[in-house]
């Protein structure tokens, strides 16, 4: 499928956003999948226009990326009514399992990268309402946010060090990442060290 935020720039009203898109999906391939990045793009999805949006056969889910729990759940309302099999995926990890309680269908989550066990361990503890083994699971989760995310003064410092430890993992030869940004230099780089020695017990015990 196809991840699709809205235009940027000139911020679009949502009439116009929705027209948009009922002129660019039929023209697409592939499977269309909103994408609500409000931080980026300066525009978000308004609920009334998702669920527009997904009476299109070929528009099959919303990821949102927005933060907003109340947001989330207001689309998640709104669609429902037209498409009961709209996907609803959440891009912060550190709330997915929440949402999952509350009928999200999952989430696209960077830490998924490295550690791909612990959030499909997350997923499944939030399905089964396990919310003993999902709490625990959380506080792992909290701590690649609290320190691989962290480490930087900038913006980019999630996705640095996201890269950064992919390839202390072995997953990636080079945590190259496109330009005007660079990857971490060494001070940082073994401060992403340090973080994944700690996690590595916790992800063990988990």
């Amino acid at each position: 499928g196809l991840v699709s935020a809205p235009p940027y720039y000139f911020a679009t009203g949502q009439p116009e956003l929705a027209q948009f898109y009922e002129e660019l999906v039929p023209q697409l391939p592939l499977p269309v999948f909103l994408y609500n990045m409000p931080s980026h793009v300066k525009v978000s999805f308004a609920p009334e226009t998702v669920a527009r949006l997904a009476k299109m056969k070929q528009v099959v889910g919303l990821k949102d990326s927005s933060a907003n729990a109340t947001y989330f759940q207001s689309v998640m309302y709104a669609v429902r009514k037209v498409n009961p099999k709209f996907a609803m995926l959440c891009g912060p990890e550190e709330m997915t399992g929440e949402l999952v309680l509350m009928g999200a269908n999952g989430g696209v989550n960077g830490g998924a990268n490295m550690f791909p066990e612990l959030y499909v361990a997350m997923y499944n503890a939030a399905k089964a309402r396990d919310i003993d083994r999902l709490i625990s699971l959380q506080q792992t989760i909290m701590q690649i946010s609290m320190s691989i995310y962290t480490v930087g003064r900038h913006g980019s410092s999630y996705l640095k060090g996201l890269k950064c430890a992919c390839q202390q993992l072995g997953i990636i030869d080079n945590d190259f990442v496109a330009s005007p940004f660079y990857k971490f230099d060494q001070p940082e780089r073994d401060k992403i060290t340090l973080a994944l020695a700690k996690l590595k017990l916790n992800v063990r015990q988990s």
